[in-house]
């Protein structure tokens, strides 16, 4: 068994579903666009909602190949700005891939080279003069792909807290049982767990966040 397939082995063990959890997606603005959540059930009957960083590993209907790589999520996006270019990358080099001389290793090289010629991607650079920085675009008024993936990532987390602090059940939870010494920290205006709460009820309550339980295939993530 090669490497490659040794690995295809052994990444099976790691895409069966967790325990008591759901894998979605809150849809962005466009179809390439879409933040992975996991909605995670718990002992008491409610639902916790965590950003899920495991990507297309942790789907079993997405097909994995190490000779292929995982799709160019923003490459779409950085391209139709228009603000960059495509160069030639630096010249590979027989240490680049664990050899000492090209002429002698050049059959090995030939062929690892080969197999990894799917991988190997188009380096990208700002034009003359240009910015690309989402600090640069932020200060333009351009609200890019990245920063909406960032607003529906963090919005989400938002939400849900807003909702968690604003049960007063929860709330003494989080307080906790101060064992006496609160005995000094009584003349502060307010406990960290209040200002919580205050904060919790000027969060705007929006409606719920639309989730789909279809998770994006590799083909129609690019």
């Amino acid at each position: 068994m090669n490497a490659p397939d040794k690995f295809t082995s052994l990444l099976s063990l790691t895409r069966e579903p967790f325990p008591a959890s759901h894998k979605c997606v809150i849809p962005g603005s466009r179809p390439d666009l879409f933040v992975p959540v996991r909605d995670v059930q718990l002992t008491n009957g409610e639902t916790v909602s965590l950003y899920d960083t495991s990507g297309p590993y942790t789907d079993p209907k997405v097909e994995i190949d190490v000779r292929r790589g995982l799709p160019d999520v923003r490459g779409a996006w950085i391209a139709e700005r228009g603000d960059t270019e495509s160069y030639e990358g630096r010249v590979h080099h027989a240490l680049d891939d664990g050899a000492k001389n090209e002429d002698r290793d050049a059959q090995r090289l030939a062929e690892l080279r080969a197999g990894a010629s799917a991988l190997q991607r188009t380096p990208r650079r700002a034009k003359s003069g240009g910015n690309v920085t989402q600090m640069h675009y932020a200060r333009r008024g351009i609200v890019t792909p990245e920063m909406e993936y960032v607003a529906l990532r963090e919005n989400g987390k938002r939400e849900w807290m807003a909702e968690y602090l604003a049960n007063e059940e929860r709330a003494k939870r989080v307080a906790g049982n101060p064992m006496g010494a609160s005995i000094r920290a009584s003349s502060r205006p307010s406990s960290c767990a209040t200002r919580w709460r205050a904060a919790a009820r000027s969060f705007p309550r929006t409606s719920t966040i639309p989730r789909s339980s279809r998770w994006p295939s590799a083909a129609t993530s690019r």
